[in-house]
């Protein structure tokens, strides 16, 4: 017992931690050898010794090698980017500043688990990773009391355990994914985590001693904030990790994937040539993605049958070794992607030849990205009926029903002709195709509206167009999120003249200039504006 006195005097912490520790050297020496409360305690020693108080690595930020270091890893994502060389600049200015913290969100595959990573190796920390998805106990994040059998501290303090430091950059992957249950609420006990005014006394229910978090620095990743508590959520700073465009996975599988998924498989540059061509025919034609990793997936493929192609050239020999008199290369090209991929799977949208009755085309934002939707009305002889089919949720048969009620009150004040019993002896069918798909959410309010409009007139919806807004009675158009997405998969289909909420002008202007180039953004504050540049008059 010596011996672990020694190293509690030794360690870097306040007297009262030194003297819990003691205590505890103190109960373990009156317990009879092998007994179970011999063990209990001494694994409750070595645990807490394991603990690195007062050890910390020195941050090494050069801003200019920091911002390389994210340009070399990452394409694009530059306000991102911007967002934590700021964070650097202020680290390297006031090393004790315990700032807000951060949340990237955003799709799958975008990204965010790797920009942290280049961040921790930016500054010179240690990286941790704590994935939070299906975590549903308060104990994994506090820790168990030491009376139950198998306790053990929770996720922060082995994180801690494992970086060996008292200030790693600690991940907090999936933090949306986390759920609550009978045994208690896990994200109310990361409150007391991410709040850089308490946890520089956090108190995990195994250690029982305050450790100091407070030099920890926690960036947590997300998919869908709607899912986070709103104290949780009002902890931290989010930033927006939005889809990558067609051009920025080009970029991404040319000077990244490509060279990635070669080293991996073993192989040389030289062993196989993808054309650019080929490369934008994987992205448009293979995938259907917000982020890269299913273009990564199918880079992957191609790569693995490359590999088998060598072998039967005879440029590597049966042990593996490669035979430098025998030269081969594997060109992927769009002649042969067939061979390699198998048939096309995805067809992008394409805008319609010519306006039609009743048929506009929606914008959608999904965890994939953005999609454009048809939505669909006719009408026939009946009693005022109203059916709406394709697997919409409750906001969207809301908006619906606030389209059929908008234009009932558009048509009967005179504005188009339409006669007034009209809506008495005719029976409406909405459908928005694919109807395996799950939708939902306020943003096709106006669509509706606009389809609705056309098949009761008879007016033509002009092909070129697509709308996105949500409706109120009175016909105004209010804002919407995911702009991004929407524009384009709107620019994919081809299509480049989109009503947008005036409101979302500021939205827009953020983008990336590449996003709305060459296409002719319409801003409309209410639906009698979208009616008069959308029929086909």
């Amino acid at each position: 017992m010596r011996s672990v006195r020694e190293i509690i005097n030794a360690l870097k912490c306040n007297e009262d931690i030194k003297e819990k520790l003691l205590k505890e050297c103190d109960k373990l020496s009156k317990m009879p050898s092998g007994s179970h409360e011999g063990t209990v305690e001494r694994i409750y020693l070595d645990k807490c010794l394991e603990i690195p108080f007062g050890k910390y690595t020195k941050d090494s930020i050069n801003l200019e090698k920091s911002r390389k270091i994210l340009d070399k890893e990452h394409y694009g994502l530059d306000k991102i980017k911007d967002r934590i060389v700021d964070s650097l600049a202020v680290y390297k200015r006031n090393p004790d500043f315990t700032g807000q913290i951060l949340c990237l969100a955003g799709p799958p595959g975008v990204g965010k688990t790797s920009i942290v990573k280049s961040l921790a190796k930016s500054m010179g920390r240690k990286y941790v990773r704590i994935a939070l998805g299906g975590i549903h106990d308060e104990a994994e994040i506090r820790g168990h009391r030491k009376t139950y059998i198998g306790a053990m501290p929770g996720r922060i303090i082995e994180g801690l355990k494992s970086a060996g430091v008292n200030n790693p950059l600690m991940l907090l992957d999936e933090i949306d994914k986390i759920s609550s249950d009978y045994k208690g609420d896990t994200s109310a006990a990361l409150l007391e985590v991410l709040d850089s005014e308490q946890n520089v006394n956090f108190v995990d229910h195994y250690i029982e001693m305050p450790v100091d978090l407070s030099n920890v620095l926690f960036i947590a990743t997300a998919n869908d904030l709607s899912n986070i508590s709103r104290p949780l959520l009002d902890r931290m700073e989010i930033i927006e990790v939005g889809s990558y465009t067609a051009n920025e996975k080009f970029h991404i599988a040319k000077e990244h994937l490509i060279k990635k998924q070669i080293k991996e498989n073993g192989l040389l540059v030289s062993d196989v040539k993808f054309t650019d061509k080929v490369i934008r025919t994987i992205i448009n034609s293979y995938t259907r993605e917000a982020g890269v990793r299913g273009l990564e997936r199918q880079i992957a493929k191609i790569v693995r049958k490359a590999v088998r192609e060598l072998y039967k050239a005879g440029v590597f020999t049966s042990d593996g070794t490669r035979d430098k008199t025998v030269k081969k290369t594997v060109n992927i090209s769009d002649k042969n992607i067939t061979d390699y991929l198998g048939k096309i799977k995805y067809r992008p949208d394409k805008k319609n030849a010519k306006g039609e009755v009743g048929i506009v085309r929606g914008l959608a934002w999904t965890q994939a990205g953005g999609d454009t939707l048809e939505i669909e009305v006719i009408t026939m002889p009946g009693k005022g009926e109203f059916k709406l089919t394709g697997n919409m949720g409750d906001v969207m048969k809301e908006s619906a029903s606030i389209a059929v009620s908008y234009i009932k009150s558009v048509t009967e004040k005179g504005m188009y002709k339409v006669d007034a019993e009209y809506f008495q002896k005719h029976a409406f069918h909405l459908h928005i195709p694919e109807g395996a798909t799950p939708k939902d959410g306020p943003s096709a309010g106006i669509t509706m509206a606009t389809a609705v409009l056309s098949a009761v007139t008879g007016i033509p919806v002009r092909a070129d167009v697509a709308m996105t807004g949500e409706l109120t009675l009175r016909g105004k158009v209010l804002p919407i999120g995911g702009l991004k997405e929407k524009l384009l998969a709107s620019k994919t289909a081809g299509i480049t003249n989109v009503f947008v909420p005036r409101d979302n002008r500021s939205d827009v202007e953020e983008l990336d200039t590449e996003i709305p180039e060459g296409m002719n953004i319409i801003y409309v504050n209410n639906a009698i504006e979208v009616f008069a540049q959308a029929l086909m008059r």
